[in-house]
C-alpha cells in the first residue's frame, strides 16, 4: 500500500482552479518533493493532503485513510511544519 496516494485531485476556489487533476503515489520510505513555480498549487496540495482543506474532487489517501472522509485521523498520523507562520 502506498504511504500517500493521490488520484485525480482537484481543488477550486470559486472559478479559480488551484489543483487540476493531480495524481501520484509515494511508497513507504520514499523521499518525494513537490516542485513548481509560484502559484502552481504546491501549498494547496499539501494543505489538502494534511486535511486542512477539503478537495473539490478526486481522492487523497494517507496510509490508506481518506483525507476527505477522516481528516482528523490523518492529522493524528502526520507531522507538518510550515515554512512561515
Amino acid at each position: 500500500m502506498p504511504a500517500i496516494e493521490v488520484a485525480r485531485l482537484v481543488k477550486r476556489f470559486g472559478p479559480f482552479v488551484a489543483i487540476d487533476d493531480l495524481s501520484f503515489d509515494v511508497a513507504p520510505g520514499e523521499v518525494f518533493g513537490l516542485l513548481g513555480s509560484n502559484g502552481a498549487g504546491k501549498s494547496t496540495a499539501i494543505r489538502v493532503m494534511c486535511g486542512l482543506l477539503r478537495p473539490t474532487s478526486g481522492t487523497c489517501l494517507i496510509q490508506g485513510i481518506d483525507v476527505a472522509r477522516d481528516p482528523e485521523e490523518v492529522k493524528r498520523r502526520i507531522g507538518y511544519m510550515t515554512q512561515r507562520f
